[in-house]
């Protein structure tokens, strides 16, 4: 069709997430098998790369902002613009459990923090005794400066004896066969459970340079 040289994009092609190092396709296909096209930066330089007409440029191409030039008869055509986005993801997933206290008492707010580092691309999970009444409010931190992690944060408000047990977070690697789970053991008491008896009176005197000692009983 020489009134629309460059297949028409679904606005998904235009958004291209790449994990770090890894090739990519840049979409911009044609509808003339022979067309002679170019890819252009942001900057509008020439890049070169390979170019199949069925696909569209195939290589390791940097973050940033794409097009696809060609000529129909002396006319230059651009096709929409492509973006890349450049995803930090190692083969390993390192993976830390945190929880401020494991004890808790009953209408306090259990908070459970889950940390990925070094990798942007996964999925992650909690499995916790509150799970099915969907009790717990999950928060994500995307922290990248000094270094990549993910801060997944779990949240019991109001808690009861029924919280207590395990709180396991599983995180997945969106593209390879790579998973990692970490346990912290929560126990939730009905009430206090310590006990002081002070062996002294709320009002005690001492004389100069007597030494006194006062003592509790903790149970």
């Amino acid at each position: 069709d020489p009134d629309m040289p460059f297949v028409p994009s679904i606005p998904e092609d235009q958004f291209i997430l790449v994990e770090e190092g890894d090739p990519t396709v840049i979409p911009c296909r044609t509808s003339d098998p022979d067309a002679q096209v170019t890819l252009v930066n942001s900057l509008d330089k020439a890049l070169y790369a390979f170019y199949d007409s069925k696909q569209g440029f195939i290589g390791n191409f940097p973050a940033g902002s794409y097009t696809c030039k060609t000529l129909v008869k002396g006319t230059e055509f651009k096709s929409e613009e492509f973006l890349i986005y450049i995803l930090r993801a190692t083969s390993q997933l390192p993976v830390e459990i945190e929880a401020l206290k494991t004890v808790y008492k009953t209408g306090e707010t259990i908070v459970v923090t889950c940390v990925v580092f070094d990798n942007e691309v996964v999925n992650l999970q909690w499995n916790y005794p509150g799970k099915v009444k969907e009790k717990g409010q999950i928060k994500l931190d995307d922290i990248k400066v000094p270094s990549q992690k993910l801060v997944y944060t779990l949240t019991i408000p109001e808690a009861s004896v029924k919280d207590t047990g395990d709180y396991e977070c599983t995180a997945r690697h969106a593209t390879k066969e790579v998973k990692e789970n970490k346990k912290v053991v929560i126990t939730v008491h009905d009430k206090g459970f310590v006990h002081l008896e002070p062996q002294f009176s709320p009002l005690e005197a001492v004389n100069l340079h007597e030494v006194k000692n006062f003592v509790v009983d903790v149970q």
